[in-house]
């Protein structure tokens, strides 16, 4: 049982965030081949859903003028502009320390929780996983290239995505709104904003002991070690390197409070003996946002969509197991929350009812009705293969 924390050992802090000079640097370098606007209308290419070809063949059969190639190639020699706008707005962190909520932010009320609500405290969460966010963790449902992706294959490869060539997208970069093609139409992990579990907790669950059985990137640490009155978080998860620097972040951080992370499956915990005897009836409060079945498919081994092979063997074997674990570990009078909706894929038009099956199995572990509140997030263009109401459901126990 791999466990990191801030009170019981030492915490080396290697933990470095992303520059924009960092950030800039990686897609620097201007292949010679595609210096000219002349050499990138003949070596240039477009990926399809079919596979890779010429730019020039793909424009005849399209019908692109040359006055749209233009455009296109002055956003590529003209990267650094796009690059430190989305730096800017989406992974700057002032003095390379987390923004404080407490004292500067009022908590939402638990009836109008909006995840969309000051997303600049999605920033610092973003950077530390960049990579992770925004390249390794796929798209499960849909056949979409991931962010980071396809800025490679445009930038230093020369290698267009067709999305970018439709007339939608041409229309928004004539009006000067490159970012706007980039983030419809391709792939990041979701990020629970920090202020969420801050509001939630500040505003209705009130808990001193915190237990998360994922880490929703940190974010869940994030948010709660900013409420004055909790004093011990403890979270799970898989990925060694979430659990590594969201322990650091709690240690550089919030070293004050109590911080413990297990990086194993939370379905295995039950099992530990030494898990069972100190952490029963410990929590005043459990927190999560499932992970979507197949939704985003994370990078590293141990993931319960690779482990478990249909969604009704991971309901069972993971978040069956998982509830148990939550009632296990609540104290009577506690509170058990978690956010989430049904979802599905408009191209497969496969679909899940996570949010019936999950209260089911919470139902099974803890009996009676949930308090159930609507979240107020917008319908973005990235997650519409979700319901556009993810709810807060809360039990007691």
């Amino acid at each position: 049982m791999k466990k990191l924390s801030n009170n019981s050992e030492a915490i080396s802090y290697t933990m470095r965030l992303l520059t924009l000079e960092h950030f800039l640097g990686m897609f620097s370098k201007i292949p010679e081949n595609l210096n000219t606007l002349a050499k990138f209308k003949k070596n240039a290419k477009v990926k399809t859903s079919r596979g890779i070809v010429h730019l020039r063949e793909y424009i005849a059969d399209k019908a692109i003028v040359d006055k749209d190639i233009e455009m296109i190639y002055e956003n590529f020699v003209g990267r650094a502009e796009y690059l430190a706008r989305f730096y800017k707005v989406s992974l700057a962190v002032s003095d390379d320390h987390p923004l404080s909520i407490n004292g500067r932010v009022d908590a939402m009320p638990i009836r109008s929780i909006n995840n969309d609500y000051l997303v600049v405290y999605k920033n610092i969460i973003r950077n530390m996983f960049y990579k992770d966010i925004l390249q390794n963790t796929k798209s499960g449902l849909e056949n979409i290239p991931s962010f980071l992706d396809v800025l490679g294959d445009f930038y230093l490869r020369g290698i267009i995505d067709y999305k970018i060539l439709t007339p939608s997208s041409l229309h928004y970069m004539r009006l000067g709104r490159l970012g706007s093609v980039f983030s419809s139409y391709y792939f990041r992990a979701s990020i629970m904003n920090p202020l969420v579990p801050f509001s939630i907790n500040h505003s209705y669950l009130k808990g001193r002991r915190i237990f998360t059985p994922t880490l929703g990137w940190g974010s869940y640490c994030y948010g709660f070690l900013e409420c004055p009155m909790v004093e011990e978080y403890v979270g799970v998860d898989v990925i060694p390197n979430v659990c590594k620097k969201t322990a650091e972040f709690a240690e550089k951080f919030y070293g004050s409070k109590k911080t413990t992370i297990f990086c194993e499956p939370s379905e295995n915990l039950l099992g530990r003996g030494s898990f069972r005897q100190k952490y029963r009836e410990y929590f005043d409060v459990v927190f999560f946002s499932p992970p979507y079945y197949r939704l985003e498919m994370y990078s590293g081994k141990n993931q319960s969509t690779e482990k478990y092979k249909s969604y009704e063997e991971w309901l069972e074997k993971y978040w069956g197991a998982t509830m148990e674990l939550c009632w296990w570990v609540l104290r009577p009078g506690g509170k058990m929350c978690y956010i989430l909706s049904g979802y599905g894929s408009e191209n497969t038009r496969g679909s899940y009812d996570l949010l019936g099956d999950m209260n089911h199995l919470a139902k099974m572990q803890f009996g009676g009705s949930p308090k159930v509140f609507e979240m107020g997030n917008k319908n973005a263009n990235m997650t519409k293969h979700r319901e556009t109401g993810e709810k807060i459901v809360v039990f007691g126990k």
